[in-house]
């Protein structure tokens, strides 16, 4: 594997949340094995030998210009070619909570900025309706919102798994430099790309997960809640939201 293929399948590994590597310990001869246990006591697998960290992902001293600068006119995957704008995110860089999404849709990136359509306006009313009823002096423009990937997937696929990975570097250092108190993952994209794990919302909802040591929960993607057979899980995601602006602001 040459220098390059290396790095590209480490940083795909820490942006699924798995910084370190461990080297398997040498076989040791028979004469100097220890006596066996006890039948009836567990057997556990020998300690591993100290990790290598693997290596940083982000410069030191990051910030949301520079990533944005870095990004510049992306053409590093397939979407840049039917993108009007790069969506990269917008909000307080020293936000307390980040929203992630999927990507953006024909109103992002029409005007660059994320969650401006249908489900961006019911996002806005989830956030701030929902902390107003619970005593909390929060609006929009106090949060971090955000997306997976940067360009709109042509219409408005589920962005692929290279796709995802290219972009994912960019994400990882939105948040790393950010570094909030939670995330919100919404949607079944974004809680994949954050955790790595492929359960649905469903399933995943409701619950703490955590990105590289950030607590992390998923819900339901506002445009999922737009469909009018959602009533459920429009109550589910305002209870979602709750947990996320007590946990943070409280």
């Amino acid at each position: 594997m040459s220098p390059v293929e290396l790095r590209r399948r480490l940083e795909f590994y820490r942006d699924l949340g798995i910084k370190t590597m461990y080297r398997r310990e040498a076989q040791v001869e028979a004469t100097t094995q220890p006596s066996p246990e006890p039948l009836l006591e567990p057997q556990f697998e020998p300690e591993p030998q100290p990790a290598m960290e693997l290596p940083g992902l982000a410069p030191e001293s990051d910030t949301l210009f520079k990533i944005l600068e870095d990004i510049g006119d992306c053409k590093r995957c397939r979407l840049h070619t039917g993108r009007n704008k790069i969506v990269f995110g917008a909000g307080d860089e020293h936000a307390k909570l980040v929203f992630v999404g999927e990507g953006p849709g024909a109103d992002e990136d029409a005007q660059g900025f994320p969650f401006v359509g249908r489900a961006g306006q019911l996002l806005t009313q989830m956030i701030e309706n929902t902390a107003s009823k619970e005593g909390i002096p929060i609006l929009r423009k106090d949060v971090y919102i955000c997306n997976v990937v940067k360009c709109r997937p042509p219409e408005n696929r589920t962005p692929e798994p290279d796709e995802m990975e290219i972009c994912g570097q960019f994400l990882f250092r939105q948040l790393s430099a950010i570094r909030p108190k939670a995330i919100c993952a919404l949607g079944g994209t974004a809680s994949r790309a954050l955790l790595g794990r492929t359960e649905g919302v469903t399933r995943m909802r409701g619950n703490w997960q955590k990105w590289n040591g950030i607590p992390v929960m998923v819900t339901y993607h506002p445009s999922y809640l737009l469909r009018p057979y959602n009533q459920n899980a429009k109550r589910e995601a305002w209870e979602d939201l709750k947990k996320v602006l007590h946990m943070v602001y409280d």
